[in-house]
């Protein structure tokens, strides 16, 4: 199985969990070094880099999720969006360009193949998936939890999806409302 198929399989079985809804965000921080089975930030692959990214671009736009793509810790694990992202989340923009090696293959990739790409400093994602261990937790809002998938990995990478919920409020008397969980 290919990479892109790996990443079609884990996504819509991320997006089945998840309950997403039009205009919500899904982060995806990738590692093609991992991918390819090398150490992280070791051996950026631009082609690995945009069928990740040209993949789940795919699927999540069809759906009207926004896509979020991390840069690496050299841009800081700033984001790349949609200006339309932007604009309705009011995220914070910031001035960077990623490249192979600061933003990353992956990041890259977005920025050169979305139609009107912006780099922002944060976002506050509904779910997510994490390829190689790129730590993508800072970018999602409470109350992450763990989606596991029938895949674990794309190429050698480790995988780790999640989606979050509603946060639970009140005491021993609240109750909860289950669609929301």
């Amino acid at each position: 199985m290919d990479i892109k198929q790996q990443l079609t399989e884990i996504l819509n079985e991320l997006l089945k969990t998840a309950n997403l809804e039009q205009g919500d965000i899904l982060v995806i921080g990738c590692s093609s070094s991992e991918v390819a089975g090398s150490k992280i930030g070791t051996s950026s692959s631009e082609e690995i880099g945009r069928t990740i990214f040209e993949t789940a671009y795919a699927i999540l736009k069809e759906k009207g999720i926004y896509l979020a793509c991390q840069c690496c810790e050299h841009l800081n694990r700033s984001l790349i969006v949609e200006r339309d992202c932007m604009k309705e989340h009011h995220l914070p923009r910031v001035n960077a360009v990623p490249q192979l090696k600061a933003g990353g293959s992956f990041a890259t990739a977005a920025y050169h193949g979305m139609e009107h790409p912006v780099a922002v400093e944060r976002v506050t994602a509904q779910a997510g998936i994490d390829i190689g261990d790129t730590l993508i937790g800072m970018h999602l809002a409470p109350v992450a939890v763990p989606v596991r998938t029938t895949l674990s990995s794309i190429g050698n990478a480790h995988v780790v999806c999640a989606r979050t919920r509603a946060k639970y409020v009140g005491g021993e008397r609240a109750r909860y409302d289950a669609a929301l969980e």
